[in-house]
């Protein structure tokens, strides 16, 4: 049985996540202008230099994005290729984002519908609830999700450990089927 979650310090969460990524894209633009970076290659260098702290905190940014969704997680994986090249940005991308969408599914699977609906609007909550209750199949159509840009994928996380889909069959969905999307991210502007 999901244990009750208080809804207002779900929000309250959201609420300092925002403020605190408001306040890092702040000090980053700073930064980067402080630096008076020119080019793609200046910035790269610059990231460069944080050695392999710049992955792990990208890394760990993209796990927080699916758990926290105030983020779209597609804009960590431009941002991942663009800083560390192609192959890094790719790994460090779909190992955050996999092990939040696994961290997200544990949680809606703990804590149930009142996380999910503190976390995602009625509006978005009712318009896919509707939508995957009247799919066939909900495996094939969450992996499908998992390949396409752009789908709610953070909420269907949540939604997959809410409706208590089998966790193995979760897992091996999020291993197979998100790597393709962040990969056509990481080549397309790998190559900036």
């Amino acid at each position: 049985m999901a244990q009750r979650i208080n809804q207002n310090n779900v929000r309250r969460v959201k609420v300092v996540v925002i403020i605190a990524l408001i306040a890092i894209l702040l000090y980053f633009v700073d930064f980067l202008f402080g630096r008076h970076v020119n080019s793609v290659d200046e910035y790269q260098a610059l990231m460069d230099g944080f050695g392999i702290w710049g992955p792990v905190i990208l890394t760990i940014f993209q796990a927080f994005q699916v758990v926290f969704p105030v983020v779209p997680g597609y804009l960590g994986c431009i941002a991942g290729a663009i800083s560390f090249g192609t192959w890094t940005g790719f790994i460090c991308n779909y190992i955050g984002i996999s092990s939040g969408s696994i961290a997200a599914y544990f949680l809606a699977r703990r804590y149930g519908e009142d996380l999910v609906t503190a976390l995602f609007s009625e509006r978005l909550y009712n318009k896919w609830k509707a939508k995957i209750e009247a799919k066939k199949s909900y495996d094939v159509f969450l992996f499908v999700a998992t390949l396409l840009p752009l789908f709610p994928d953070d909420f269907l996380c949540y939604f997959s450990g809410m409706m208590k889909m089998d966790r193995k069959r979760f897992i091996w969905i999020i291993i197979l089927g998100k790597p393709w999307c962040i990969l056509a991210y990481s080549l397309i502007f790998g190559m900036i």
